[in-house]
């Protein structure tokens, strides 16, 4: 998967772009040379969606049996690509009042429209609930918002890096990442979740902060950092719980 999103509409942290990236002969390319590269390395039925300039999202589909599912689904100007899969789909499904057809991607589609517009409960309690492997990349065009997430277990990958123009990639094939952005790249940190308005934070350890770690190259160089949860330092305030404590402003509590 390959999700490429302008700065304007997502701002990381600031430590996951290296200064390295532009001291080297390799330089960190326009997302339409990496979307470009993407879609060069999957040339059989690979799928992709450009939204102007503000967002580009690509999937593949499942290469054998034994990787993990790959979804992607639109649904009232929000998009989904999902990667892995819920052992608890069912139960959620039931919960939020979905159809037992509904996969993985819908759901989270469905779940962040119910939080975004009229949810009682905190992003990280409600990713907190999904049991699973999984990483999933939303879009949600209307309201020019980005929300990623990557499960606690690891058994999926994610990366994510800054683009040659500043904007955000984020796929799982390291190599993808490392061409596109140079040596502005880390691994998206497990047990976090990230949103465009808020930045990043852990949903397992919502009430503590993310502290970066520099990353070293084999090179030696400098490259974007590692996020890691800092149990010695807290967050001023404790995230509400009422309606207004949704996807789109958790991150302002």
């Amino acid at each position: 998967m390959l999700a490429i999103f302008h700065k304007a509409f997502a701002h990381p942290p600031e430590e996951l772009n290296s200064p390295a990236s532009y001291n080297g002969s390799k330089k960190p390319k326009l997302p339409e040379e990496t979307l470009k590269d993407f879609l060069a390395r999957n040339p059989l039925q690979t799928f992709s969606m450009t939204f102007g300039s503000a967002a580009v999202l690509a999937n593949v589909p499942n290469h054998h049996p034994s990787s993990h599912q790959r979804m992607f689904c639109g649904y009232d100007d929000i998009y989904c690509i999902f990667l892995g899969s819920l052992n608890n789909l069912c139960i959620l499904n039931k919960q939020y009042g979905l159809s037992k057809c509904t996969n993985e991607s819908m759901f989270v589609i469905e779940a962040y429209r119910t939080l975004r517009d009229r949810g009682p409960y905190p992003a990280d309690q409600v990713i907190k609930d999904l049991d699973g492997s999984f990483a999933f990349v939303v879009y949600d065009s209307k309201a020019g918002t980005v929300f990623a997430a990557l499960g606690s277990d690891g058994g999926v990958k994610l990366y994510w890096g800054i683009a040659g123009d500043g904007s955000v990639v984020i796929s799982d094939d390291l190599e993808v990442i490392k061409e596109g952005c140079a040596k502005s790249f880390a691994p998206f940190p497990t047990g976090c979740m990230f949103h465009s308005g808020g930045g990043l934070m852990s949903f397992e350890h919502p009430m503590n902060k993310l502290k970066a770690m520099p990353r070293v190259d084999s090179e030696g160089a400098m490259c974007g950092a590692n996020f890691k949860v800092d149990k010695y330092t807290r967050v001023n305030s404790i995230p509400r719980v009422g309606s207004e404590a949704n996807w789109s402003e958790w991150a302002s509590h």
